[in-house]
């Protein structure tokens, strides 16, 4: 294989996995909200898990993706690992959907499609327009470097060198095995590693026999994304990564051990996809659609079979990987619409579902503060998943607290339930502005800014001091002390003060050129984010000083 060849192969694979990624996040831009509150609301059980799971992974055309979502919901105690599990294999299935889509062999429409996607995304006046037109020309990229890889293995097929290499995946499937598992792991994208597979069988480079070990090895190597998302989570979330492996790499062992243990099996896998397909399709497919066809019947078999066996699977990774299984339930837990009938109950159990509201708040400000310290992106994603929780539960309590009977209601409970209704929009701006600060230290970790000394210094003493203005509020709301309460207002003031001082003494060393003003720009706007925090701790306060008729 020549230089120029090398380049051709990588480059046609550079456009291919590009086309994927346009394709992918244009076609989460479109549906990846409504599609991330299915992944969290539906998963119910292994069942609907799967369907869900199945469902996103061949919208966004992303079992990483996918997988990576689940990790991220199960770190943040949105999903129980079970749950996760019947998601890991529904996104094993939907990421055969791309294998089934390059089959299709649609080469000769890429440069139609990149005109047409690139018209959309470059002069569409709609975000929508504009996201319809990436996933456009992202499958026209995809199937432009499908053109080119095929156009570079052509030869190959008259390469006696190469032949052989490829034939010693006929005679030694574990070979091939492994070397579609490291491929994969290093591109990190099963799809790619089966759109090079795919090439070279449509060129006759390789064959059917041969391809298959490979394709097992591409199911293994495509959970290192998921192991990858994992580190530095929580235990559960470990768990959910390993068990992606798991279920994979024992679907592929159990397949190659067959391959090995019985005679002519793997001519009997390729007689029984082909009478499969030529009855579905009605003609005779070419050995690209076979092997599509073999990548989704493997899954689909695989989750058949392991799918009434989900305790043991979390019972293994259990022993693996110990740890106790997290969850944080989604919706009211507290408060059922009957209690309304004896309002000083509800009150009672509103209390109890605005502390748990605060508590999810407090965890993502905590979260935040070690994503800062530490510089880890990994747990901004998780705020950003606690702070969907966030605006779900305002949404219900909200709704609740218009349905209490008001009119047979005493002028102090009342005030007690307008105080709730404060409190809350006090909780879910404090949690904005947990998710603000995340934000910003995802942009100083993109562009590469680094603060003073003098600066992170600042910042760790505001986070100590809201952090123990947010135990004291926490306090104030389940006790009522009145000391805690104008401790938390000598707090806020104080707070203020140090704000100014530290903001003035900045700007001044901007001045004098001792700052990158990049960092400048973010560190003020982090302080800002705390000092509101403060002032969301000393409203609520106002508010149950209010309700208790002390101000």
């Amino acid at each position: 294989m020549s230089i120029d060849m090398v380049f051709s192969l990588f480059g046609g694979l550079g456009l291919f996995i590009y086309g994927m990624k346009l394709m992918s996040d244009g076609l989460q831009k479109t549906a990846g909200k409504k599609l991330k509150d299915l992944l969290g609301m539906l998963t119910t059980n292994r069942f609907t898990g799967l369907l869900v799971g199945t469902l996103v992974t061949a919208v966004i055309q992303s079992s990483s993706a996918t997988t990576v979502m689940v990790v991220g919901f199960v770190n943040a105690g949105l999903m129980t690992l079970r749950q996760s599990i019947g998601v890991i294999m529904g996104a094993n299935i939907g990421t055969t959907v791309t294998a089934q889509l390059i089959a299709f062999n649609l080469s000769h429409y890429a440069i139609h499609a990149i005109a047409i996607g690139a018209a959309l995304f470059l002069f569409g006046k709609k975000d929508r327009t504009q996201q319809i037109g990436q996933v456009v020309l992202g499958f026209g990229v995809l199937f432009l470097g499908m053109s080119v890889m095929k156009e570079t293995m052509e030869p190959l097929k008259d390469s006696h060198v190469f032949l052989s290499m490829m034939k010693q995946f006929n005679t030694s499937p574990l070979l091939g095995l492994v070397a579609g598992a490291v491929i994969t792991c290093i591109i990190q994208s099963s799809s790619a590693s089966i759109g090079i597979v795919l090439s070279l069988l449509s060129v006759g480079a390789m064959d059917f026999a041969g391809a298959v070990p490979v394709l097992l090895g591409c199911n293994i190597g495509t959970t290192i994304t998921a192991i990858l998302s994992s580190i530095g989570a929580n235990r559960t979330a470990k768990q959910a990564a390993a068990v992606h492996f798991i279920f994979n790499l024992l679907g592929s062992v159990i397949v190659l051990a067959l391959i090995y243990i019985i005679p002519d099996f793997m001519d009997m896998i390729y007689n029984g996809i082909y009478r499969l397909t030529t009855g579905i399709l009605r003609a005779t497919p070419t050995n690209e659609r076979l092997l599509a066809n073999a990548h989704t019947m493997f899954n689909v078999i695989n989750t058949i079979i392991w799918i009434p066996f989900v305790n043991f699977l979390v019972w293994l990774v259990g022993k693996i990987v110990p740890g106790k299984d997290i969850v944080i339930e989604r919706g009211l837990k507290y408060l059922d619409e009957r209690m309304l009938e004896t309002p000083s109950f509800a009150i009672n159990q509103l209390k109890a579902e605005v502390l748990r509201m605060y508590d999810i708040a407090v965890e993502m400000f905590e979260e935040t503060v070690k994503a800062f310290r530490k510089y880890d992106l990994e747990l901004v994603k998780y705020v950003e998943n606690k702070e969907d929780i966030i605006n779900e539960l305002e949404e219900e309590l909200v709704k609740f607290i218009t349905k209490f009977p008001r009119h047979s209601m005493s002028k102090y409970d009342i005030r007690v339930i307008n105080m709730y209704f404060a409190i809350i929009d006090d909780i879910e701006s404090f949690a904005d502005d947990s998710e603000e600060i995340a934000e910003l230290l995802r942009f100083t970790n993109e562009n590469a800014i680094e603060f003073s000394e003098e600066a992170l210094e600042t910042v760790e003493k505001c986070f100590q001091y809201i952090s123990e203005m947010v135990e004291d509020t926490k306090s104030l709301i389940k006790h009522f002390d009145i000391k805690t309460a104008e401790k938390i207002l000598a707090s806020e003031i104080s707070m203020d003060r140090y704000q100014i001082e530290n903001r003035n003494g900045h700007i001044e060393r901007l001045g004098k050129g001792i700052c990158d003003p990049n960092a400048g720009i973010i560190y003020l706007e982090v302080l800002d984010a705390l000092e509101h925090i403060s002032d969301q701790m000393a409203d609520i306060t106002h508010s149950i000083l209010e309700a208790r008729g002390l101000k």
